[in-house]
């Protein structure tokens, strides 16, 4: 490997690990945002949220689920929700980024586009319950609105840390 080469696999590292980082940090206030708007939704709507109930229906497809405690589901949904905030940050990071004022809407455009392909691609194409088809208006409503605080969160941080030199 030539230096121009070493160079810039040396600089997508680093941006790969500065949107990963943003994407976990983002996904701080959007888990936040989930638990303290989902005591908000109508009767009826209050049960697990998604991420919870994702994880719930993989262990039960790869027949763990009956072995796991309340406390491991938990665990391993946290994992999973942050794991996947991470990635997306990874995938945020490969676009080019914008100025620090458009910042939050380039992060909300990005979320907005990660919701639409999970809820409305990825899990109906995965036969997933959770898919925004078969969910209520007001629990997609949340959803959306908290994958925008994870977006614009995302865009901050990210532009912050990808126009700091290291």
């Amino acid at each position: 490997m030539n230096q121009q080469q070493h160079t810039m696999l040396a600089q997508l590292s680093q941006t790969c690990l500065k949107g990963a980082f943003a994407g976990f940090v983002a996904t701080v206030p959007m888990t936040i945002f989930m638990l303290v708007t989902q005591r908000f939704l109508p009767k009826g709507q209050h049960y697990d949220l998604p991420p919870e109930i994702i994880t719930k229906e993989l262990a039960q497809r790869m027949h763990v689920k009956q072995h796991m405690s309340k406390g491991q589901i938990l665990a391993a949904t946290l994992v999973s929700h942050f794991g996947y905030g991470t990635t997306m940050g990874v995938l945020y990071s490969s676009f080019p980024q914008s100025t620090p004022m458009i910042a939050p809407v380039q992060g909300s455009l990005f979320a907005l586009l990660v919701w639409a392909a999970s809820y409305l691609g990825l899990l109906p194409l995965l036969g997933m319950s959770e898919s925004g088809h078969r969910e209520p208006k007001h629990r997609n409503l949340m959803m959306i609105v908290a994958h925008i605080v994870w977006g614009s969160t995302l865009g901050l941080v990210a532009t912050a840390l990808l126009r700091k030199k290291v």
